[in-house]
């Protein structure tokens, strides 16, 4: 038994239609493993529990699993909004999301989040940062001027495969991946940044918690 199935078996079930929509990502579409997953589906449920947010913003949709873990989360009244940037994916995710127990807690908009923040022009108390790695720091930069005093921002895949470290094995994704390049400026960013508080934990691929301090 590994680590993770070992946590999978001591944590709260994450249900049934949650189980479905992971399996049919994982054999109906390429990269199933960007599905947040069991533990970490838990995390962003019990998370948002904890910081009670109204309005929340997700940057990568994927497949919805996440957007529907934290919507799980919500308290009635809440909404979150999450923005999917590759239009191909709205026929397998709208309807996962729509026909889900949560649906009434969810938005679903198909675009570019750096073009649609600003035009949705909302403030949010929790953002989930889980979109295209390349543009994480400008996603940092957006974010912070929308959030409310207090907020949380939560940023996946911040190990990023543990390139992050420059120890790359042979024949792996080099530093000069641009995507790499992405998440180090972000790491930085947010470590440099005294605006916030910040904790990283090593859960999946890494998973950074930022809090506004104002």
């Amino acid at each position: 038994m590994t680590v993770d199935e070992y946590i999978a078996r001591h944590i709260d079930r994450e249900g049934e239609y949650l189980h479905r929509l992971y399996r049919a990502t994982q054999t109906k579409l390429l990269y199933g493993r960007m599905a947040s997953g069991h533990v970490q589906g838990r995390l962003l449920k019990m998370l948002t529990e904890m910081i009670r947010p109204r309005t929340v913003l997700e940057i990568g949709t994927f497949s919805g699993y996440s957007a529907l873990c934290m919507a799980e989360g919500l308290e009635e009244g809440a909404m979150l909004h999450t923005i999917e940037i590759f239009d191909e994916l709205e026929d397998f995710t709208r309807p996962w999301i729509e026909n889900s127990p949560w649906a009434d807690k969810v938005q679903f908009h198909i675009g570019d989040a750096l073009e649609l923040v600003p035009r949705l022009g909302l403030r949010y108390d929790m953002v989930f940062i889980d979109g295209n790695k390349r543009v994480y720091p400008e996603y940092y930069d957006l974010v912070m001027e929308y959030m409310n005093p207090r907020g949380y921002i939560i940023a996946d895949n911040t190990l990023w495969d543990g390139h992050v470290l420059g120890d790359v094995p042979a024949g792996a994704v080099t530093n000069k991946d641009m995507q790499t390049v992405g998440v180090m400026a972000f790491n930085d960013m947010v470590a440099d940044d005294e605006r916030v508080e910040k904790v990283m934990i090593p859960v999946r691929d890494g998973l950074t918690i930022i809090r506004c301090r104002h």
